[in-house]
């Protein structure tokens, strides 16, 4: 079916329940950002197919409400769909909620997978509509209509990380994470998110494209863990490391039969979790909402895990010069689009050390598509790149040891007015976020503004959040920590390592961002209270031929020498040839 014939038989099957609306989150049961193909059911109806937004549909409108890193995209991909993009946080955009409301009747229904919506979502939801005496309902309506959803031939095994990388023992993270729950006076706590089912067993998959992550539920005990996952995919390794910190296996399938049996327990559980779970074991139980312990504990990396991250940027800093080398010099010289770009960074990657694959799509947006932030180039239609213009080129691996991600913006060849001074307020922005210090107790969000002020000066910005937390050998974007405009009560704690990627974009013109990832750590105790500053993981240079030195301070000056002097100690020992050479002229001070 067509997008527009799949809206309609959606609005069928609500004609035929008396529904006035129905929501589809960009969800699956465990509420992740990258979906298993089967869940992604946001992107199969309207056709948007970026990471974050969500559609309503009504009787006769449809809306998709998304962030500013996919305005473009978006506007794109929903044409000729008749669902109307809503710029979330753009001013005179209306909350969704108020939005359904508008067009739904007094004593009218809204219905909602509730396998794919939070409960804090359910909530918030079944709250307002009571305005208008609006009933919420569990209603999986594609269930009926897509009936080509797969879940894919393809049996995943999961595989042990050892504690060589993990750094922590299973035994150890569950001794943790039952300290906690006795702080909260919780007898059970139900683990939903994948990348923390991973992270408390020291398990690896392949369930989702660029996580390591498979589809799993934990329920912990005082005594005991079951992990709720497919058999066919559990190996003897595994079944081994998992007996061995005394953690049940039970299928998949088994996991909300086994909430119905559950009664009389305080049951520790984040709100983020899906309404189904809620709704099992709301009988006969107390919840006890909070984040799941192991959330914080993930994001904190131990020592061998940061040791993980400073081994794997070496290798990931050798494969880009490499991969920067061959794209400088062949650009203009032989057909190249984004897409094979994007295909060949990932060949230089994967000559290294346990590479295991690519930690996010790679984001190659040649001139224009540069300013589309998380744009992704079509294997058919994407833009032929030359000698001329500037690219922006955003991508990740994953390693057994760590995961990296990291973005250079530079010109190959002839360049737009205004492209320099843009570039050097954006890289401005970021070495003064990498030698920011600051004390104990700070947010992300005292701290976003350091990056943009140097746009803020010009009167510029951007519109995404300046940093986001990062996975040792896991996704790309964890939580619960981040750098941006909105109020998170997280505080940096050592050990959190986030990325640091100020950006500026001009439609159809280019697109600048420029990222390194960096880690918390301790500095020193004063009598002002304790300081913590970045340590900068990333080791690949910058293209300083874009960078007007005369708006940089010298102190700005002088931190870009050491960080090349820093990237030439570590890169060059595995350097050679004409390479080598290029490289050596390319962390020169300025």
């Amino acid at each position: 079916m067509e997008i527009k014939e799949r809206i309609s038989a959606l609005r069928k099957e609500m004609q035929s329940k008396n529904i006035d609306a129905f929501i589809i989150y960009s969800a699956d049961p465990h509420m992740s950002e990258y979906l298993p193909t089967e869940w992604q059911e946001r992107a199969w109806l309207s056709g948007f197919t970026g990471s974050a937004g969500f559609v309503v549909i009504t009787k006769d409108k449809g809306g998709l409400w998304t962030d500013s890193r996919y305005f473009l995209q978006a506007d794109t991909e929903l044409k000729g769909s008749g669902i109307t993009l809503f710029k979330d946080g753009v001013e005179g955009t209306p909350d969704y909620i108020s939005w359904i409301l508008e067009q739904t009747p007094e004593n009218g229904k809204v219905a909602v997978n509730a396998l794919a919506t939070s409960h804090s979502n359910w909530k918030t939801l079944k709250d307002k509509l009571k305005a208008k005496s609006v009933e919420l309902i569990d209603e999986p309506l594609l269930k009926e209509i897509w009936k080509e959803r797969t879940k894919g031939e393809k049996i995943n095994e999961i595989f042990v990380h050892p504690d060589k990388w993990a750094g922590k023992s299973v035994s150890e993270k569950l001794k943790d994470i039952r300290k906690s729950m006795d702080e909260q006076n919780a007898t059970t706590h139900v683990i939903t998110a994948l990348d923390d089912v991973a992270w408390t067993l020291n398990l690896r998959g392949s369930d989702v494209s660029f996580n390591p992550v498979f589809l799993g539920y934990i329920v912990v005990s005082k005594e005991d863990a079951t992990l709720f996952v497919d058999p066919q995919k559990v190996t003897e390794e595994v079944k081994n490391h998992l007996h061995k910190n005394n953690v049940k296996l039970v299928e998949y399938d088994g996991f909300f039969p086994f909430l119905e049996s559950i009664t009389n327990e305080k049951i520790l559980i984040s709100p983020n979790s899906n309404q189904a779970i809620f709704e099992a074991l709301k009988t006969n139980n107390e919840f006890v909402e909070a984040s799941a312990p192991g959330n914080l504990m993930k994001a904190t990396k131990n020592q061998t895990e940061l040791e993980g991250f400073r081994e794997v940027m070496v290798r990931d800093g050798v494969s880009l010069v490499k991969f920067f080398y061959w794209l400088t010099h062949q650009a203009g010289k032989e057909d190249m689009n984004e897409y094979q770009i994007g295909e060949r960074l990932r060949e230089f990657r994967a000559e290294g050390k346990n590479f295991v694959g690519e930690s996010f799509g790679s984001i190659i947006g040649y001139k224009g598509n540069g300013a589309i932030v998380h744009y992704s180039a079509k294997k058919d239609n994407c833009k032929s790149v030359t000698n001329h213009g500037t690219i922006l080129i955003d991508s990740g691996g994953q390693y057994l040891e760590g995961t990296t991600d990291i973005t250079r913006t530079f010109a190959l060849g002839e360049i737009p007015e205004g492209f320099i001074e843009d570039s050097t307020l954006v890289l401005k922005g970021m070495i003064r976020l990498s030698m920011v210090r600051f004390p104990k107790g700070t947010r992300g969000v005292q701290l976003d503004s350091v990056a943009r002020l140097p746009l803020w000066m010009h009167s510029k910005d951007y519109g995404h959040g300046t940093g986001h937390g990062v996975g040792s050998f896991m996704n790309v974007h964890e939580g619960p920590q981040n750098i941006r405009k909105d109020m998170n009560p997280q505080i940096l704690l050592p050990g959190m390592v986030c990325s640091n990627e100020p950006g500026f974009y001009k439609e159809n013109e280019y697109g600048i961002r420029h990222e390194n990832l960096v880690a918390v750590k301790e500095v020193e105790t004063t009598e002002f209270g304790t300081f913590y500053e970045f340590e900068t993981l990333t080791i690949c240079p910058f293209f300083t031929d874009t960078v007007d030195k005369s708006l940089l301070s010298e102190e700005e000056i002088k931190w870009l020498n050491n960080y090349h002097e820093f990237c030439k100690e570590k890169l060059e020992p595995y350097l050679e040839g004409d390479v080598k050479k290029w490289f050596l002229e390319l962390v020169k001070p300025i």
